[in-house]
């Protein structure tokens, strides 16, 4: 059989594999908001950035499920072949995947940060009223600070902060050997097979000392990375319920403000 017959056959033997695995999570929904229609040009900026922010982060936390579906079919698949087989899935079929899976909680993340910092900050024009500034800082600027400064209004963000910080925490970064950094910066961890880092360079902080060690770190194993993967997955699904919790707050406050809007304008 020809390398890519032998290729193809692999990869039709990975969807009957894939078909008929359960999916050990869950997708999370779209179009779930309820803010008032008709709604006052005010609150606009937070309609629209809602129905974006909500959209995307749906889309990410849904790819995250379905790559570490697709990671687990692999896993499965590769269980009783021979290293050159697994080598040719590796190259092939699973490091693309698995490169952007393993980056993803960190986006999750960064991006649910993003929204909700945006949010809190326009939603905040409902309870401060006449005092409210728009000061928020440029998008570049926005971390888990800026989220705190215009979260803290609301009752429901001090819970999905919580629940937030459990994504793409230290043990998932100590678990895939900071991967996210290293691939983005220097060298990482190979994924299936292959072994990286093979010279560590050390400096001692109070002596100034440098080490040099040798060895290389291992490679992530699937069974390894999707254990780390659903973990991640269960993470996000809380963060994301915690997230529809403080939209719900905040929609609250602004139907009662729209309606004093659109009264004042009759």
């Amino acid at each position: 059989m020809s390398e890519e017959n032998m290729t193809i056959e692999m990869y039709r033997k990975y969807r009957r594999i894939l078909k008929n695995i359960p999916i050990n999570g869950k997708f999370v929904k779209y179009d779930w908001g309820d803010l008032p229609n008709p709604i006052y040009i005010s609150w606009m900026p937070y309609s629209q950035m809602f129905d974006e922010f909500s959209r995307e982060l749906a889309n990410a936390l849904n790819t995250l499920t379905r790559y570490t579906h697709q990671l687990t079919a692999w896993r499965d698949l590769l269980e009783s072949e021979d290293v050159q087989t697994q080598f040719s899935a590796a190259v092939d079929f699973i490091d693309p995947i698995a490169v952007v899976a393993i980056n993803l909680p960190y986006v999750i993340r960064s991006r649910f940060i993003f929204a909700a910092a945006h949010l809190c900050h326009q939603a905040n024009h409902a309870k401060q009223g006449n005092t409210w500034k728009d000061d928020f800082p440029l998008d570049s600027e926005v971390w888990f600070d800026s989220a705190d400064k215009y979260g803290k209004e609301w009752k429901q963000y001090k819970k999905f902060k919580n629940r937030l910080e459990k994504v793409s925490a230290k043990d998932y970064r100590e678990g895939t050997h900071d991967f996210r950094h290293a691939y983005n910066h220097r060298f990482s961890a190979r994924i299936v097979l292959g072994i990286s880092q093979i010279v560590t360079r050390r400096v001692d902080e109070s002596s100034g000392g440098v080490t040099y060690g040798f060895g290389g770190i291992q490679p992530i194993t699937l069974p390894r990375l999707i254990s780390l993967l659903e973990k991640q997955c269960q993470h996000c699904y809380l963060a994301f319920d915690a997230f529809e919790k403080l939209i719900r707050e905040q929609e609250a406050a602004i139907r009662t403000h729209n309606s004093a809007a659109l009264e004042a304008i009759k």
